[in-house]
């Protein structure tokens, strides 16, 4: 039994923010119920690749749910999520502001249902401000917020981040936001609404570079693998690969440089001001004499030196690392489609008497809807009668 055993989340969110922050509560335990409009999440679609007709987008971040198919468009449709609200501890949803009051699916139409109702809304912008009803998308928030310009080769152009950066934060601290509001309703006896933005979260994350703004007004640029303000702290060549060095002190540079047979360099830069304001010469002599020899003698030479660095591994080398081989970094569901599913392992696995477990496997579209709507009430003619009429679907039935 996990440690949100006994809350019911309502998840009305598709691809990314929203289905990250529903999996993570679903992994904690909590019963999420996925409502999919009758085409389905949009992620179900986004590929190569798929695998016995899943993708893998979808997969990877809908674990531990049920699916429902409601047409919000049809009053039906939009009844059956009021009762399924007026059960539920928390409804999470990443339309357009606006968009669910239209169907009387808004926080405060639902709070008169339900006062324990905690409404996380996931927007582009807010729910306030003069870019509040215009959609947002992570790599479009990736340019607003700044993160693209300070990302990527100085004298290449801006680059977003490799993975839905923005998304993946979101998601994150949506759920921070959501089992917060459980908690503060454990006093007040109320739910609250949530509004929270991935132009918010994007800001919030540029952390040191923005402050450093905030302090100078002078906006940092692109360093490449650099660091703004630590040398060395990045990615550099060796003869067969890439790895990090990430030089915190003075004296670790010290001791590198002894490794590298590099005593001058050491003398001329012992601090790290003054590496930063030397940072071409610093890099460039250092990358000379890294790209003598491979990676895994460097490695073996730093790491027997006490001088923080590793390589720059590709997925594969990462996953097989034995690190993540230790920590369990997949956990392994059993799929009706696909027999064993690998799955990215939730990194709470290590509460030490509540731990995040593995859950069951991301639904088929549609795999709970009469389960769920006969436990909120429905009668199996009632179901029968939605399905038929367009308001609900149910998943095709499984072969063999």
């Amino acid at each position: 039994m996990g440690p949100l055993s006994g809350i019911k989340v309502l998840d009305l969110s598709r691809v990314l923010a929203g289905p990250l922050c529903t999996m993570i509560l679903a992994d904690l335990g909590a019963e999420v119920i996925k409502v999919e409009p009758p085409w389905g999440d949009e992620t179900r679609g986004w590929g190569p690749p798929f695998a016995a007709g899943e993708s893998a987008y979808f997969l990877s971040v809908n674990r531990g749910k049920k699916s429902v198919v409601l047409d919000l468009k049809r009053k039906e449709g939009q009844e059956a999520v009021r009762r399924l609200a007026q059960g539920a501890d928390v409804l999470v949803e990443n339309y357009k502001t606006g968009d669910l009051a239209r169907y009387g699916l808004d926080y405060e139409s639902l709070k008169a249902l339900n006062p324990r109702l905690v409404y996380l809304s996931l927007t582009g912008f807010g729910h306030t401000g003069p870019r509040a009803k215009e959609p947002g998308y992570d790599a479009a928030l990736q340019g607003y917020t700044g993160i693209m310009s300070v990302t990527g080769e100085p004298q290449g152009p801006p680059m977003k981040v490799g993975v839905a950066w923005i998304d993946v934060m979101t998601g994150m601290m949506g759920a921070v936001a959501v089992l917060t509001a459980l908690w503060e309703r454990e006093r007040s006896g109320v739910g609250q609404h949530v509004d929270l933005s991935l132009f918010d979260v994007g800001l919030f994350a540029l952390v040191n570079l923005g402050e450093s703004y905030l302090l100078t007004g002078r906006p940092p640029q692109r360093l490449g693998n650099a660091h703004a303000q630590i040398v060395p702290y990045g990615a550099f060549p060796a003869a067969d690969g890439w790895l990090v060095l990430a030089v915190g002190n003075d004296e670790q540079f010290g001791r590198l440089c002894q490794v590298l047979g590099l005593p001058h360099l050491a003398a001329r830069f012992p601090t790290n001001p003054s590496r930063v304001e030397g940072r071409e010469e610093v890099e460039r002599t250092l990358a000379q004499v890294l790209r003598t020899r491979p990676r895994a003698h460097w490695l073996e030479r730093l790491k027997g030196a006490g001088i923080p660095a590793a390589p720059v591994n590709d997925l594969a080398e990462a996953f097989q690392d034995p690190q993540a081989q230790a920590r369990g970094a997949v956990w392994t569901l059993e799929h009706p489609l696909l027999g064993t599913l690998p799955t990215l392992a939730n990194p709470l696995r290590f509460l030490s008497r509540t731990p995040a477990r593995p859950p069951t496997p991301p639904p088929l579209l549609g795999e709970h809807t009469e389960a769920v709507l006969l436990e909120a009430g429905y009668t199996p003619e009632e179901v029968r009668r939605l399905v038929e009429m367009g308001a609900a679907r149910v998943a095709k039935r499984r072969e063999g």
